[in-house]
């Protein structure tokens, strides 16, 4: 629709719009307050007089609306108001940070200095640069987390507001939405804001499946009304005999949440069957409303049969954004499935407004140790500065939508964690020096790998050991940031540790091989083993995957070839090697590993979804071509895994140079007293290398043994078995093969 409104109608509307903003708020605002808000809407008016948005609106109409959100929906403060007000002031126009400050106080221009940073951060650009603006967006937490909120609300007006941009923007900035500010809103309570920006994101992206959507519930929203009361009705009776003062409403599942549903359950939206909640909201007292709750869960479950595995309780153990509700799915008339979720008015507030209106509930030092602890959270995904950065969203948003479980200290203290959480997960929010030296976990009394699962329930003590430290293979099963962080750090550490060693023997190889160490050489090294960095050489070295032969190798075609010793002296661009150390734990795949015991098979790549290595795959045992490896996305999979499950195969893919083996020594000799401790205590403190099994019996003063280690390479089990070798009383040690 054109905008056409004239100077007067428009003077006019800027009033009615900043009236609504006043009238709208959370909170009853003081004449301080007023006065406060009042000069900002002053500044911010006078400030954008000459702007106009892309519908041709006067400018001022966006801040009004981004502090109207602010204001309502998420409902903060006096000083997010005016933040929210000056948003755009500083990035559009004359103003500056310090005047800022000068008329409205240090938080204020604090917040405004956030937001205006986030602006600066460039639009177009690939998805890992991209990925860096969004991690340089949620360091701004560190300044005032306010500035997140107000910026998400700033993204729902946009997103609003964006018939009259290009379809291309549009398709761009929804995107944009779906993978990060959607799930913000969610992490940070705000489900109705959260809901809102999935929908317009579909809305946007695929306009089509969106309008279908909308168009089918549009079309049921009579016979869904007439449901709901028909329901309600059955209820209300037994809920007024007990003095409740309570209200019903009907709430239908999102258009994104059903499509969602249709996409993962592979169903129609004629099938799913929970299309719509039923919400009783009740007045309660503080003391009484836990006690409420239950009691009208025992109304409803008295005229309808509940479905026991569909019970989800947040009221005795809230989820950590503070949501607390109770729903149980019953069998309702007609013969259908429906939820209802029971709150009292304070818990639909926090469920509506998210953290604003669960720090309302609390006094003042209640809410600022409420507020630190829920930032705290959010750090934890912060916290490593130097790691890539589309992994750090990825690691981020792992912990944005996790569904989570509660789990219990040995000392009965809970603590939640994602779904899908394991005991080193567990160790890790503990303490990081935990999490490192984590060996194994106590699960309600049993002894567990650090890799199992843990289940809401579950009392977990950590088991430790000084020699225990992190491997690659951590990695594959953690699901934390905070682990994944912790993991990634500790190895890169050992890596360069690894790295410093050895390059002081490759200097002393390559000098009896009558070469000296140079830049040139060490280019030319990292050329020839097609490696990325010099890091990458020296690493390789230290770990034993490049000894004498390799050197040799080296030497032979370098001498060989005049003119290939040209080209493996053009030197690298310092900017590459950066980035390649910054990559350097998961880009070097050179090698496809499967099932558990990671071993090495032959195989054909999938021509239907073409895998490269890094991808998540799977192997798939097809009748006449042997293995083909399959992405966990192909089309194909769903059909495959379904349909096929016991010819289905793990796979990953590994750096061959940093994955360890097993491998399984076999040892005989004459008994000998402690010789058992004598090799446990050469495998574990000398060698650094982990004992995976460990079988010795002994007959008539003989022993015969096996001991499976993991190692990184033979280099490293060579030197191993020398060392056992040495010790009083072994006769022989050899490697066997398991046949």
């Amino acid at each position: 629709m054109a905008y056409n409104l004239t100077i007067e109608q428009e003077n006019k509307e800027i009033t009615k719009r900043y009236k609504d903003l006043l009238k709208g708020a959370y909170q009853a605002f003081t004449n301080a307050d007023k006065k406060e808000i009042r000069k900002a809407f002053d500044i911010a008016l006078e400030a954008h007089k000459n702007q106009r948005r892309k519908t041709g609106e006067p400018y001022i109409f966006h801040p009004i609306a981004v502090a109207k959100i602010v204001a309502y929906e998420i409902g903060l403060d006096t000083t997010s108001i005016v933040a929210a007000l000056l948003h755009d002031v500083v990035e559009d126009t004359d103003y500056t940070i310090e005047d800022i400050e000068r008329l409205f106080g240090e938080n204020v221009a604090r917040i405004v200095n956030g937001l205006t940073k986030i602006s600066h951060l460039k639009k177009e650009q690939n998805a890992s640069v991209q990925a860096e603006n969004f991690r340089k967006m949620l360091l701004t937490l560190n300044d005032d987390v306010r500035v997140i909120l107000i910026k998400i609300a700033d993204r729902l007006h946009n997103m609003q507001t964006m018939d009259a941009m290009p379809q291309d923007k549009q398709v761009k900035i929804s995107s944009e939405t779906l993978y990060i500010y959607a799930p913000l809103a969610h992490r940070l309570g705000l489900y109705n804001i959260k809901t809102e920006l999935e929908n317009l994101g579909l809305k946007y992206t695929e306009p089509e499946v969106y309008n279908d959507i909308l168009d089918k519930i549009t079309q049921s929203t009579e016979e869904q009304n007439i449901y709901i009361e028909s329901f309600s009705d059955i209820i209300r009776e037994s809920l007024n005999a007990e003095g409740f003062d309570y209200f019903i409403k009907g709430r239908r599942k999102s258009i994104y949440s059903i499509r969602k549903k249709m996409l993962s359950q592979g169903v129609t939206y004629e099938e799913i069957y929970d299309k719509f909640a039923i919400r009783i909201i009740y007045k309660s007292t503080p003391k009484k409303e836990k006690f409420d709750a239950w009691k009208i869960y025992s109304i409803v479950t008295d005229n309808f049969i509940p479905n026991p595995s569909r019970l989800r309780d947040w009221i005795s153990q809230p989820k950590s954004t503070g949501y607390e509700s109770l729903h149980i799915t019953v069998m309702g008339p007609q013969g259908k499935w429906v939820e209802v979720q029971i709150r009292s008015d304070r818990m639909n507030e926090i469920a509506e407004k998210g953290y604003a209106a669960h720090y309302k509930y609390k006094n003042n030092s209640e809410r600022e140790s409420g507020l630190d602890d829920w930032l705290n959270k959010i750090k934890e995904s912060l916290e490593n500065p130097d790691s890539n950065a589309i992994d750090f969203v990825e690691d981020f948003k792992l912990n944005l939508y996790a569904k989570e479980i509660f789990v219990f200290t040995p000392g009965g203290d809970l603590k939640a964690l994602p779904k899908n959480a394991t005991a080193l997960d567990f160790a890790f929010s503990i303490h990081t020096q935990v999490g490192m030296n984590c060996r194994g976990a106590k699960i309600n009394g049993k002894l567990k790998p650090i890799s199992h699962v843990l289940y809401s329930g579950d009392q977990v003590e950590i088991i430790t050991s000084s020699n225990q430290k992190p491997n690659i293979g951590w990695l594959d099963f953690v699901v934390t940031a905070r682990a994944r962080t912790r993991i990634k750090n500790a190895l890169k550490e050992d890596q360069k540790k690894i790295a410093e060693e050895g390059k002081e023997i490759l200097t002393r190889k390559l000098r009896h091989l009558k070469i000296s160490l140079s830049e040139n050489i060490v280019n030319e090294l990292v050329n020839f083993f097609k490696l990325r960095t010099s890091l990458d050489l020296f690493y390789r070295v230290g770990s034993g995957s490049i000894e004498n032969p390799q050197l040799k190798e080296f030497i032979a075609q370098r001498n060989n070839s005049f003119v290939n010793f040209f080209r493996k002296k053009i030197k690298r661009t310092p900017k590459n090697t950066t980035a390649a150390e910054k990559d350097e734990l998961i880009d070097n795949y050179d090698s496809l590993v499967f099932g558990k015991e990671e071993e090495r098979l032959d195989f054909k790549m999938s021509p239907c979804c073409n895998p490269i290595p890094g991808d998540k795959v799977f192997g798939f045992v097809t009748i006449n071509d042997g293995i083909k490896v399959h992405k966990k996305d192909c089309p194909n999979a769903i059909s495959m895994q379904s349909n096929y499950a016991y010819r289905i195969l793990t796979a990953k893919w590994i750096d061959s140079t940093k994955q360890e083996f097993k491998a399984i020594l076999k040892i005989h000799g004459v008994d000998n007293v402690g010789l058992v401790n004598k090799i446990t205590e050469i495998i574990s403190k000398n060698m650094n290398v982990n004992i995976q099994g460990l079988n010795i019996s002994g007959n008539d003063g003989v022993f015969e043994g096996s001991i499976t280690v993991s190692v990184q390479n033979k280099s490293q089990l060579q030197k191993l078995s020398d060392s056992i070798k040495k010790l009083e009383g072994i006769d022989s040690i050899e490697r066997i093969y398991k046949h």
